[in-house]
């Protein structure tokens, strides 16, 4: 980066997933690892970040549910490969929604009532909380007994930090920061004690907000509005935090900025350009390049 590559920001928002911590063998393995325990097949990890790039998949829950659907719609006959399903799920807004609109569409009638019956959201939301969980932590946040893998350590054990301490020191004593995530608050503190990130709940929005999730600006602008900043950037890992970004700007008279991390399931040229195409103003190697990219306005 150049010196004309540096922005004046008061607030830096950070994501968690992909951008604080590495999510190939946590999250996204348990999307992966779900689909086969419930329905004997799944998908490749490249069909995880297509959906992820037709965007409104922030909540992995409802990013298995609509592989899910696919999986089942695929065995119904539909001939469409992940790419071009997920370019007609854009195409019809995205998120789940969209993918259970696009499935209507191209199945027949009694295929589509079979698919659907055989899908089952909530044994795919069950199994993958005790995947990413582990045994102990699934009891104690969600309430139950494990009857799947009753002494799985949990893959949320498998998530190497991506932030150093010196990028955690250097960005909270120069901005207010913040985080925006997909996250539930209970998975977020996890996270965030992790990386040694220690933030008023004012400053952090999860899944468990009021606020609707990202690409919506909601949480983003509010975040913007409590550190009373007028130039905030955010730091995320897929092309729906930038989008967040273009949204805030549209909803908002203050200034945003969108930061690009290779670090998640985007990466080299062609996830830099995918992000430079959506609208970030700067695509990043990592978090940890970010204190050389911004400055106190």
């Amino acid at each position: 980066m150049t010196g004309s590559d540096r922005f004046a920001v008061d607030a830096v928002v950070l994501d968690v997933d992909g951008v604080l911590v590495d999510v190939a063998d946590s999250y996204r393995r348990a999307v992966v690892e779900s689909l086969e325990r419930v329905y004997g097949e799944t998908v490749e990890k490249t069909a995880i970040q297509a959906f992820k790039d037709a965007g409104g998949f922030n909540d992995d829950w409802e990013l298995t549910y609509a592989l899910a659907l696919y999986l089942l719609a695929r065995r119904e006959g539909l001939d469409r490969d992940v790419d071009a399903f997920t370019d007609v799920v854009a195409a019809s807004g995205g998120g789940l929604s969209g993918a259970e609109a696009v499935v209507a569409d191209l199945l027949g009638p009694a295929a589509r009532e079979r698919a659907r019956a055989a899908w089952d959201p909530d044994r795919l939301r069950d199994v993958f909380q005790q995947l990413y969980l582990g045994a102990d932590l699934y009891r104690d946040l969600e309430g139950g007994e494990p009857d799947e893998l009753p002494d799985h350590e949990g893959f949320i054990n498998d998530e190497p930090t991506l932030v150093t301490e010196a990028t955690i020191t250097d960005l909270t004593e120069r901005f207010d920061v913040g985080v925006v995530t997909g996250r539930p608050a209970a998975e977020a503190d996890i996270a965030l004690s992790r990386v040694g990130l220690s933030l008023a709940d004012e400053f952090v929005f999860t899944m468990d907000s009021p606020e609707p999730g990202k690409p919506e600006p909601d949480a983003l602008v509010e975040l913007a509005r409590r550190f009373d900043s007028e130039a905030t950037v955010f730091v995320g890992d897929t092309l729906d935090d930038v989008r967040t970004v273009v949204n805030a700007r549209e909803a908002d008279s203050r200034t945003y900025y969108g930061a690009g991390v290779l670090t998640g399931g985007l990466t080299g040229e062609a996830g830099r350009e995918k992000y430079h195409e959506t609208g970030a103003d700067v695509v990043l190697d990592t978090v940890n390049d970010l204190p050389d990219v911004v400055e106190p306005r």
